[in-house]
Formats: structure tokens, sequence, C-alpha cells
């Protein structure tokens, strides 16, 4: 084979093998590059997730529901992202300055009409009326100091701690209850418990 063959061959192996290796880095780094660009792009999904909050919205707004929101964002915010407050929301029952932290609730109450408060009023007054009771017997949950005086073993101060105990725990759910009140022990209230009522 003559000179010039043999060097024209080496000569093109020698091109050919540098065109693959260019091809093949080439390849590489436009691997790498999508591989950079895939965690960056994740990177920026993640970021922008922990930038986001979700919320849930009940109540007297116009589409109730989850809402995802900018971090930051007021409890106005929700509301508007669920179409606003419906007519019958009571607007001052919800504070719209407040800021949303991730997974609260924000509840829209309703405003009552007048026709739902007289009836809620009236049920109140019916609740608390006193009932005409038997002679010699006392309502724990409704007498006065002068009426709990009457109770055996009952004075002014044990009177006014009974009222005090009502007013800081509510009514009394049984009669028995009325010895978690200072002063009244077992022995007093076997004394009492026959004149006492709820």
């Amino acid at each position: 084979m003559p000179m010039f063959k043999k060097s024209m061959l080496v000569l093109l192996a020698v091109v050919a093998l540098a065109a693959g290796g260019a091809f093949y880095a080439g390849v590489r780094g436009q691997e790498e590059a999508v591989t950079l660009d895939a965690g960056a792009t994740s990177a920026r999904e993640a970021q922008a997730e922990q930038s986001e909050i979700v919320v849930y919205v009940a109540g007297a707004v116009n589409h109730p529901g989850i809402v995802r929101l900018a971090e930051g964002a007021r409890a106005k915010d929700a509301v508007d992202a669920c179409g606003g407050f419906l007519p019958t929301a009571d607007t001052n029952g919800v504070n719209l300055a407040q800021k949303l932290k991730d997974g609260m609730q924000v509840t829209v109450p309703e405003r009552m009409t007048a026709a739902a408060q007289d009836a809620a009023a009236a049920d109140g007054a019916q609740t608390r009326t006193a009932k005409p009771l038997p002679e010699g017997m006392v309502n724990i949950n409704t007498a006065d100091i002068k009426e709990l005086d009457k109770l055996p073993g009952v004075g002014p101060a044990t009177a006014k701690r009974i009222i005090e105990y009502r007013t800081e725990n509510g009514d009394f759910q049984s009669p028995e209850e009325i010895k978690r009140v200072k002063g009244i022990g077992d022995a007093k209230y076997e004394k009492m418990k026959d004149k006492i009522v709820l």
C-alpha cells in the first residue's frame, strides 16, 4: 500500500476519533445541563410551595372550600378567593386583618335575622324564668342570696359562694354538685338535699 494511502487512513482515523470524542463530550454536557436544569426547577418548585399556604374557608361565603394563597395573606384575601361574602354574612364576626398560617380555617358566621334574635331572646328568657316552686323549696340555679339563705346550714357567706360558683361554672347540673362549693360537705348536703331543686 502506498505511503500516501496509509497517511490518509491514519489521518481519517484520527479525525473520526476526534469527531467521536467531541460528539460524546457534547452529549454528556447536554445530559449534565438537563440534570442541572431539572434540579434548579425542583428547587424553584420547592421554594414556591414554601411561599404558599393552604387555608380552609367555611361559612357565609359564595364558594366555601380550600384555597391556596401567598404566604403572608390575610383573612380578607381568603374570603375574596372564595368569591366574597354572602348577603347574610356577619362581616363583623371575622377579623379580616388576621394574618393567616398554613392549615388554618377561616369561618364567616351568618348574621342573625331580627326574628331569629327575638326567638333566641325569648327562649333564653323562658329558660331562666323561675317556675313556681313548692313551699320551702329553693332553685339553686336561680335563687338570690336571700333565698339561698333559707336553706339549712347556709348563711349569707355560703350563699354568696354558691352564686360565685354558679357565675364561674354555669348552672348546677345536679343537686349533688352543690357539694363542690366551699363550706358545703356531705353533712350539710344531707340537711338541704330535700329542699333544693334545679
